[in-house]
């Protein structure tokens, strides 16, 4: 066995009802670490390219990593992988609460369903005893019911993943809820767990994995949570996530009328913090091992907007607030939590509203044909078309297989409109105001993502991590100077994040440096690591996702960055300023990678990684 592991999955066929319990050699650990690493290599090895998103035989996989062995500071992550109902190819999504270490305590270091139940089921995993049990009685519930249901049933000492209506239904950006805190959001992975017929997972378990050093690993811990605590105390512990509405709207950062608008720094005022803390009376809400608790808890009161309960994050704020030209924050409050319940993306729920009130600008949609009044800032307009999408009902349904899908059906010229890449919708980023982030966005292995590069960070001035070089005045707005190796090197540190797996906010918020990371890292596996070979991890996970892309038909040709990206501002920051032209930093990029032309990895990129096999496996030897 290997140290910070069990070197065991847990492998469930709900088509034919078997759970077998299989032993995972240590090269797979040295080949991928685990979490993103894992599920990437289990997407190559265990599906084809035509395989749909919702067949049987498409796999939801459930990873962690070495991190969850130990109480190190943010490991209570976890990773689910699949094929993405809305980009079809790789996708990974991230959550958190307590299900992550109680999986591993369990004695496991991932779980893969495959198969699809012949009626609704839930998965009870009990250390060495699993189940599969009838959920007709959960069927239908929102997903904080179905949680407080499952948690009845099985025990409040059960952590609870599920799903809400919108997975049910198939919309294809449903996600999945975590203990009613934490949200595995992007992608729409939900949806393939709906199209499975699986509501829930309830795991509970009391086992230890072994350490290399559990003596040194149990003081590290605890001098790097006490240092992470101190150094979030002013920003993320105080506030959450909304204390960067101020800030990234000033830079430009913050989408305004769904990416038409410059600024709005009257609305991000009000929806950021500190009024966000005082108006919806928020309060951190941590997760397990996690010194930040950058989650809030949020008690509005009473009347037609009252939430109690996980309150809305950066992101939503972005999406469903300044994105809309929506600035009530407790109506953007209800909107969050509408989603949460029905199970949907914030992000995309946004960008969906977002071009349903720029196409009902244009005149392309009417009151008439949709029963919305779909005007910018009409935030009850909002709220009535998030139900009908996550139930799939009147004219929100256009809307379940995703903005693009959407555009396409609604007018000839409304697919220009959509900010994504490969069918992800941006996140509540600019990459007009970072260029990096236009780098990022196009060759993100799950589409239009800032979390799986966060250079906008390293540009605002919030990010340095001189191991890899990324020093102060290293990199500036507005020039392309180290954006491309900027990228190229942020990738590979968080593909070997997600795949550790520990939160992101531990380095980007904590102060964490990536020499603290590692030396928990080596406490953990033993295996004396260094930058290099840390760094070198991953570059091979991130090229294992790559492959996945390239054998499900994405390549150059969705190395894209949307229009909208393209139209400078008139007025603000980043006036008169984009990322373009843009091919050839996506060249600089492909070389920087060892990729060819086409993007795809080369002979000598491959063979250093260890990858042969794989680029064989997808025709590219």
């Amino acid at each position: 066995m290997s140290c910070g592991y069990w070197n065991k999955v847990l492998r469930v066929d709900l088509s034919s009802g078997a759970i077998t319990v299989e032993d995972v050699p240590n090269e797979v650990w040295a080949l991928c670490i685990g979490g993103a690493g894992f599920g990437a290599k289990v997407l190559l090895e265990e599906m084809d390219s035509d395989t749909d998103p919702f067949d049987p035989n498409s796999h939801l996989v459930f990873a962690l990593g070495p991190y969850q062995a130990g109480n190190n500071p943010g490991n209570a992550k976890w990773t689910v992988v699949a094929k993405s109902p809305l980009t079809g190819t790789y996708a990974d999504s991230a959550a958190s609460a307590n299900w992550g270490p109680a999986l591993k305590r369990a004695g496991y270091d991932a779980l893969i369903v495959e198969g699809k139940a012949e009626n609704p089921v839930y998965l009870v995993i009990n250390e060495d005893i699993a189940a599969i049990k009838d959920a007709a009685s959960l069927w239908g519930l929102d997903s904080y019911e179905s949680v407080e249901a499952v948690k009845k049933k099985e025990g409040k000492d059960f952590s609870v993943v599920t799903i809400g209506p919108a997975a049910e239904r198939l919309v294809r950006f449903a996600c999945i809820v975590a203990d009613i805190h934490s949200f595995a959001g992007r992608c729409g992975i939900g949806a393939v767990m709906g199209s499975k017929r699986l509501k829930a997972i309830a795991v509970r378990g009391t086992k230890r994995a072994v350490v290399y050093d559990q003596e040194g690993l149990s003081q590290q811990a605890k001098r790097r949570f006490g240092e992470i605590l101190t150094a979030s105390k002013s920003g993320l512990r105080l506030h959450g996530t909304p204390e960067l509405c101020v800030t990234a709207e000033g830079f430009g950062d913050m989408p305004i009328k769904y990416w038409t608008g410059d600024t709005w720094p009257e609305g991000a005022k009000k929806l950021g913090a500190p009024n966000y803390t005082k108006v919806l009376r928020a309060r951190p809400l941590p997760c397990a091992n996690c010194p930040i608790g950058c989650h809030r808890s949020i008690d509005v009161g009473r009347g037609p907007y009252a939430v109690k309960g996980p309150g809305p994050e950066y992101e939503t704020l972005g999406m469903l607030g300044t994105n809309l030209l929506i600035d009530n924050l407790k109506m953007v409050a209800k909107a969050n939590d509408i989603c949460n319940r029905l199970g949907i993306d914030t992000l995309s729920a946004g960008a969906c509203v977002g071009l349903a009130m720029e196409c009902y600008e244009r005149g392309w949609l009417t009151k008439e044909g949709t029963g919305l009044k779909l005007t910018w800032g009409n935030a009850d307009a909002m709220i009535e078309l998030l139900k009908e999408i996550g139930n799939r009902e009147g004219f929100g349904a256009i809307f379940a297989s995703g903005a693009l899908a959407a555009a396409r059906k609604i007018h000839p010229e409304a697919e220009s409109l959509v900010a994504h890449v490969k069918g992800l919708d941006l996140p509540a980023h600019d990459a007009r105001a970072c260029w990096s982030l236009a780098v990022n966005y196009a060759t993100g292995t799950r589409g239009a993502c800032h979390f799986r590069g966060i250079t906008e960070d390293v540009e605002m001035g919030g990010l340095l991590i001189p191991e890899l070089g990324i020093t102060e005045g290293w990199t500036h707005f507005f020039s392309w100077e180290n954006k491309s190796e900027l990228t190229v090197k942020l990738q590979n540190f968080c593909a070997w994040m997600n795949s550790l797996v520990i939160c992101m906010f531990m380095a980007d918020g904590g102060g964490l440096s990536f020499s603290a990371l590692l030396e928990l890292f080596n406490l953990v596996t033993g295996w004396d690591w260094d930058v290099n070979e840390a760094i070198k991890s991953g570059e091979r996970i991130f090229n294992l996702q790559r492959l996945v892309n390239l054998r499900d038909g994405h390549g150059r040709h969705t190395d894209t960055i949307p229009l909208k990206m393209t139209i400078p501002a008139q007025e603000g920051f980043r006036a008169g300023k984009t990322p373009t032209p843009f091919e050839p930093h996506l060249e600089e990029y492909y070389k920087l990678r060892r990729w060819d032309v086409n993007g795809k990895p080369t002979l000598e990129c491959l063979k250093e990684l260890g990858l042969i096999n794989y680029g064989k496996r997808v025709g590219l030897l």
